[in-house]
């Protein structure tokens, strides 16, 4: 399964608010951080702030911050809310048009295979993910 560049940097503002927890950082600050998007990275901390996994405050001292701590976000929690409305296959959203639906054997084995992968990312927490604290503070130059 493959992480669409939204969860992905869903997943780096979390790690950054992580490290820098418990200062706000701003969506600006996080977007040069990684040379992102300042626009793209504000949609994705909107989402994150709407699911409850960070939280906003607006004004000149304002940013993002965890919601909740690091200990409690699972990592596979951030990645179904983040890939809501993205299906492995078509057919496991709303388009059911496919011809061989009816009797189509990959069904089976492709929903083991996703519900894998969230049972492996629900054993990790953003907690175990940023436990190199201090190297990855280095590494985003904070």
């Amino acid at each position: 399964m493959q992480l669409d560049k939204f969860t992905d940097y869903a997943l780096r503002v979390l790690m950054t608010l992580a490290v820098r927890d418990p200062a706000r950082v701003s969506a600006a600050e996080i977007a040069a951080i990684f040379n992102l998007s300042e626009n793209h990275l504000s949609k994705v901390a909107t989402q994150l702030v709407r699911e409850g996994f960070a939280s906003s405050e607006r004004g000149r001292n304002g940013g993002l911050t965890l919601a909740q701590p690091a200990e409690r976000i699972s990592i596979g929690d951030v990645v179904r809310a983040m890939k809501r409305s993205d299906p492995v296959v078509e057919c496991f959203g709303a388009n059911k048009s496919c011809l061989i639906l009816p009797a189509c054997g990959l069904r089976e084995p492709l929903a083991e295979a996703q519900e894998a992968f969230f049972e492996t990312l629900d054993r990790y927490t953003l907690s175990d993910v940023t436990q190199s604290r201090s190297a990855l503070a280095n590494l985003m130059k904070v």
